[in-house]
């Protein structure tokens, strides 16, 4: 995993502006199994205190480490008011950074792109990979470049999927979730896959619904496409299987047992991890055959490029599906990596990054068809797009009421617990 840099990360402030109390009320009377009040949907002070509490403060996955594969290859992300660079330096290491020059300020860099060192466009304070001052024109004898290192941010580069936290003090449970996790990630080599294509949605809807949307499969019969190779079944028990789903369960667990004589040959691991409202990190990783040929998400569950990732033996190696709290799912299949992030940009609206992985050396046009490898997502997100679009005019409506989750949404239940943990957590800093 990579290491931090040098220099200590700086603390994201406290920018409160909902009344503590009116928040803290808002919390306590929050029912479990129920959806939550509008107010957490269309606020636009609360709005900024989640900023504050959860996306300044928690791990928040920004990018796959496939979209910066050599050394001075850069993104930027957007997080709040803050912009953070992720680059990789001169080892091969990714590393992240605020976006702002230690002289007056100026933004460094924008977008993405290709750079041998950091140079401020304003006055051209020059910096190397690792955020040392190189060189800053007309200073005094006696100034110091060293006490003028970029502000780091911390990083992880969890088997190239690469988190973020703008805290201080960032929660210390990534290492263990990591350790959990990384094994599982080994064989796909996603830190030496290649950028197929990406994809920036807007959502009209708060970044909470766009998560609690996806954290469940309640609505999967409305994405035609995607249960074509996508066992709709997701959270579900053998006891909640009603009668329309029985064949289809069945079809599950006979592909299910074929998986996991597949997943024993390769030699991955076969536990899977549920621990989603009760730590700072929460995740899921599941390992869930797919269906018709059990290869890719496509009709029949045929694949979609010839090459498999990494290690990878078998084309019908199932998905492997990992959740992360707060913003980010993954779907990691023999053939291509399909991952996913929510970030907000305002009370009611969000942008759903998608980006597909594809072996390194998978050509275009010869290994896969570009349409083809994004056909699925592409038609389950626009789905989930007016899915969500409705839900945020109905979660507006003053005739709005939080309803029951069925029995088969406990991970959005657990996504809103883990949420108002957060917030409670940030309340009890605050002093409130």
């Amino acid at each position: 995993m990579t290491q931090l840099a040098a220099q200590p990360p700086s603390p994201a402030p406290a920018r409160e502006r909902v009344p503590t109390a009116s928040l803290a009320e808002l919390l306590r009377r929050r029912k479990t199994g129920h959806s939550l009040e509008s107010t957490f949907y269309t606020d636009d002070e609360l709005h900024d205190l989640d900023v504050d509490a959860v996306f300044t403060r928690q791990w928040i996955f920004v990018a796959a480490a496939a979209e910066i594969p050599e050394a001075g290859d850069y993104l930027t992300v957007d997080v709040g008011a803050y912009s953070v660079i992720v680059v990789r330096d001169d080892d091969e290491q990714v590393v992240a950074y605020h976006n702002v020059c230690r002289h007056r300020g100026s933004r460094l860099l924008e977008d993405r792109g290709f750079v041998g060192n950091i140079v401020c466009p304003y006055h051209r304070w020059t910096y190397d990979l690792e955020g040392s001052l190189l060189h800053a024109e007309a200073q005094p004898k006696d100034f110091d470049k060293s006490c003028f290192s970029l502000r780091t941010v911390n990083v992880r580069n969890l088997s190239g999927l690469v988190f973020v936290c703008l805290a201080a003090e960032a929660p210390e449970d990534f290492d263990r979730v990591a350790e959990l996790v990384e094994p599982h990630l080994r064989p796909y080599q996603l830190d030496k896959a290649k950028v197929a294509a990406q994809h920036d949605m807007e959502e009209r809807g708060n970044w909470k619904l766009v998560m609690e949307n996806n954290r469940e499969c309640y609505h999967c019969d409305g994405h035609p496409e995607l249960v074509t190779a996508y066992f709709p079944l997701f959270a579900y028990d053998e006891e909640d299987i009603s009668p329309r789903l029985r064949p289809t369960f069945e079809r599950y667990k006979k592909a299910e047992a074929a998986l996991e004589v597949v997943r024993r040959a390769q030699g991955v691991p076969m536990a899977s991890y549920r621990d989603l409202s009760d730590r700072p990190v929460g995740f899921q990783l599941t390992h869930m055959p797919l269906d018709g040929e059990g290869k890719s998400f496509s009709a029949g569950g045929g694949a979609v490029c010839a090459k498999l990732l990494g290690e990878v033996k078998e084309a019908a190696f199932g998905d492997l599906s990992i959740h992360l709290q707060p913003n980010s799912w993954f779907h990691v299949l023999g053939d291509h990596a399909v991952v996913f992030s929510v970030m907000p940009t305002s009370t009611t609206t969000s942008v759903l990054r998608t980006t597909w992985l594809v072996h390194p050396d998978a050509q275009e046009g010869v290994d896969y068809d570009l349409e083809s490898l994004c056909a699925v997502w592409k038609a389950t997100n626009v789905q989930d797009r007016d899915l969500v679009a409705a839900t945020q005019r109905g979660v507006a409506d003053p005739s709005y009421v939080p309803g029951p989750y069925s029995m088969v949404e406990d991970d959005v239940e657990a996504f809103v617990s883990w949420y108002v943990a957060r917030m409670r957590e940030h309340l009890a800093v605050a002093g409130a």
